[in-house]
């Protein structure tokens, strides 16, 4: 007999066969696109740190969203970004029907209705003059439970507004169930909340701020994840679970492919991954540089997220991305 007898090489020998014992494969349904409207803008802006990503005018988010159910994109998350005048301490303008999040969830409705799944954030970063995910204590620190109650009021308004999906990001304890009881108090029982459950405080969101014009000063140690710890985040999961989350959610997402494995193991409910927006900037930036193959390492990153255990990935890449594998296969 011939050696080596047991050949692995044959499966691998052409596209075909590598297409035909292909074990992870993603799915433009599998997919969200994040999305940034920004208030008082006529035209698209581009967002320096974040290139092809805008923020958009109401009218070029309509068209965004329009090119991504036309691409089989899965879902919509929405950020609003107010004029810097509205922002004030409690960001209340996150709580106005007429609200820059709220009037966007209507266009998005009015422009998809049920063909994608319209998602919203429900936070308050965006909305607040100082930047944090929550209302402030006298001594400066996120006050959790005055917060919840704000997270109530935001989460009603934006099922009222159209979303199907509520996506709480801002790691305060108890608020998922916090949001599930207003949501259903207020007859929303169907509209899902997508859980934050692992939102860690790490360094790869610097994009992002730029994006929604973020007045952070400081940091969100004090209530985001430390990133060090996995078996904190499973605790978090457990207790989102509890509470009632529909879907659980590690953010970020390749520095955090163990995490994401973990929870995959240990919950029933879909887990879902946010590739953020330092992840996206580094691969875009090599590529600019020639460094990199761009859309083989857009593909391998979104496929290494899957094979980890997300079900679902939130990507800058999802239009893009679910265009070339929707021709790749």
């Amino acid at each position: 007999m011939s050696f080596p007898d047991v050949r692995p090489r044959r499966l691998r020998r052409s596209p075909a066969i590598r297409r035909l014992v292909e074990e992870t494969r993603v799915a433009p349904a599998e997919l969200v696109l994040p999305l940034f409207l920004k208030e008082g803008l006529t035209e698209p802006r581009q967002i320096s740190s974040l290139p092809g990503v805008v923020q958009h005018s109401r009218e070029s988010l309509r068209k965004a969203a329009h090119e991504a159910v036309t691409a089989g994109v899965g879902g919509l998350m929405l950020f609003g970004v107010p004029e810097s005048a509205n922002k004030d301490e409690t960001g209340s303008c996150g709580l106005d029907p007429d609200g820059i999040l709220n009037v966007g969830l209507r266009d998005l409705i009015a422009e998809v209705g049920d063909s994608t799944v319209v998602m919203s954030d429900l936070c308050l970063d965006e909305f607040t003059s100082h930047g944090h995910c929550g209302v402030l204590a006298e001594d400066g620190s996120v006050d959790n439970d005055a917060t919840l109650a704000v997270y109530a009021e935001m989460a009603v308004a934006q099922a009222a507004a159209g979303a199907h999906m509520v996506g709480p990001s801002g790691m305060m304890d108890g608020q998922i169930g916090v949001v599930r009881r207003a949501l259903d108090k207020a007859g929303y029982q169907d509209v899902s909340v997508l859980a934050y459950s692992a939102k860690y405080a790490g360094a790869f969101y610097g994009p992002f701020r730029e994006a929604v014009e973020s007045t952070l000063q400081g940091d969100r140690r004090q209530y985001q994840q430390d990133p060090p710890n996995l078996r904190e985040a499973l605790r978090e999961v457990d207790l989102d679970v509890a509470e009632g989350a529909d879907i659980v959610m590690v953010k970020p997402a390749l520095p955090y492919l163990d995490v994401i494995a973990a929870i995959r193991e240990r919950v029933t409910v879909p887990v879902a991954a946010y590739q953020v927006s330092g992840e996206y900037a580094m691969v875009e930036a090599a590529a600019r540089n020639g460094w990199i193959d761009r859309e083989r390492v857009m593909l391998e990153s979104l496929t290494s997220i899957k094979r980890a255990g997300a079900q679902i990935t939130l990507t800058y890449w999802a239009t893009e991305a679910a265009q070339l594998l929707r021709d790749r296969y």
